[in-house]
């Protein structure tokens, strides 16, 4: 991107009052989450091949180059660094622990399972995000885990609730930034269901107990998912979203959206200032709903400017923790991922280049057609430039460029794990 091409951009935006330089400088300060299971589709590494059962959880395509192994997962993850811009943290599964040649079940994790990362994490100078994992599990093969009528099966799971935020907490006071916890459980079922209350108020008591232990703020924060429903719980999902509201109202926990465990007709967008209004922070898994309860890469499309637009229009930005959620094996994984966590980013930066409060302001005055007028014009502004001028702030290839780098990395390194 030439030198002039963005001096251009930069008078053009400050024409209806917006400082690109101020905008890519608060842009370089929010971190945007990077999930780890897009390099391995979400199979972990407890055993040496991972097989997907139950809980929801489905990932098509076999594309080459899957990571086999820790090492080459974090090999992936780091190219996938160079080629997004902005500051990053790594979202960990539970089940992507380093467990060496013996099985380690769900209930029996530890913090030594995960020093590897943490030091890992240490030399890149970024924090780390955990989730509990409760699917693809024999424990889990009912469709119940927590809100499981079985007791040895709540039991099991309550442990690996505890045993996370333990792990978690750990990880935040290493890393001297708070790790968030997504708790998501794929409870529920695929017809119909008479005691729903009766599931509900069984998950209700296993939250409770998992919660139980108070951990400083400062290095853990708890966040619940909900869903509206899944492959095999497409007529009942015990941890709905008017449950996970209410128990997050109730009992001071952060909320997780995540964008594909609605229908594709929702306005995510329009859940968020609700939200904030009432909680202090909310965790976002940004992620692609097509038809269906689903992750699909993330692109730079109307309803994540909306979620984007939102979190900045509502000014709170820098209390929404911003996590990616997407899985393909059909295409590139390395690709797959840096396009998503790049979209991801791009929608920020367009809803940072916007006249916030002239908009407000319009809006106050009943000018209706002067802010209709300026929003259309937003869409036609030299933004391309602005973002090639980011990236080039952090190094990281272009639009076009990146192809090239993505093609040159399946070359040398995914193809030779075939």
């Amino acid at each position: 991107m030439s030198s002039n091409a963005y001096d251009l951009a930069k008078e053009a935006y400050k024409a209806i009052g917006v400082d690109t330089e101020a905008v890519i400088e608060r842009l370089s300060s929010i971190p945007v989450s990077i999930h780890c299971w897009q390099g391995d589709d979400v199979g972990g590494f407890e055993r040496p091949s991972a097989v997907l059962s139950g809980g929801g959880i489905q990932v098509t395509g076999n594309y080459p180059g899957k990571a086999r192994s820790v090492a080459e997962l974090r090999q992936d993850i780091e190219k996938v660094f160079s080629l997004v811009p902005g500051p990053h943290r790594l979202n960990l599964h539970a089940s992507y622990g380093e467990f060496g040649d013996t099985f380690v079940d769900r209930d029996a994790i530890e913090v030594e399972h995960f020093v590897g990362w943490v030091e890992w994490a240490k030399r890149l100078g970024i924090g780390i995000d955990f989730n509990g994992t409760f699917f693809s599990h024999p424990m889990a093969d009912s469709g119940y885990t927590l809100g499981s009528k079985d007791p040895a099966v709540r039991a099991f799971w309550i442990e690996h609730g505890k045993r996370c935020r333990k792990i978690a907490a750990w990880i935040g006071e290493e890393l001297g930034s708070p790790c968030v916890l997504n708790t998501w459980v794929p409870d529920g079922a695929k017809d119909r269901t008479v005691d729903k209350i009766g599931y509900r108020s069984i998950l209700r008591d296993s939250l409770d107990e998992i919660f139980e232990t108070e951990y400083p703020t400062e290095y853990l924060r708890d966040a619940i998912e909900t869903k509206l429903f899944g492959i095999g719980s497409e007529a009942f999902v015990v941890g709905s979203h008017e449950f996970y509201m209410n128990y997050a109202a109730y009992r001071n926990k952060m909320l997780c959206i995540d964008m594909g465990h609605f229908h594709i007709e929702e306005d995510i967008s329009d859940k968020l200032s609700a939200i904030l209004l009432f909680q202090d922070e909310i965790l976002l898994h940004v992620s692609r709903p097509l038809h269906w309860d689903s992750d699909h890469i993330v692109l730079y499309t109307d309803k994540v400017r909306a979620v984007a637009e939102e979190l900045v229009r509502s000014g709170k930005l820098e209390q929404a923790h911003i996590g990616l959620d997407y899985f393909d094996a059909s295409i590139n994984r390395v690709g797959a991922w840096a396009t998503g966590a790049r979209s991801m980013r791009k929608a920020l930066l367009f809803a940072l280049l916007q006249p916030h409060e002239r908009l407000r302001d319009l809006e106050e005055q009943d000018k209706g057609f002067t802010k209709m007028a300026l929003l259309e014009a937003l869409h036609t502004l030299p933004f391309g430039a602005v973002w090639d001028t980011y990236c080039e702030r952090f190094s990281v290839p272009s639009d076009t460029t990146i192809i090239d780098h993505v093609d040159a990395y399946e070359r040398t390194v995914l193809k030779g794990r075939n």
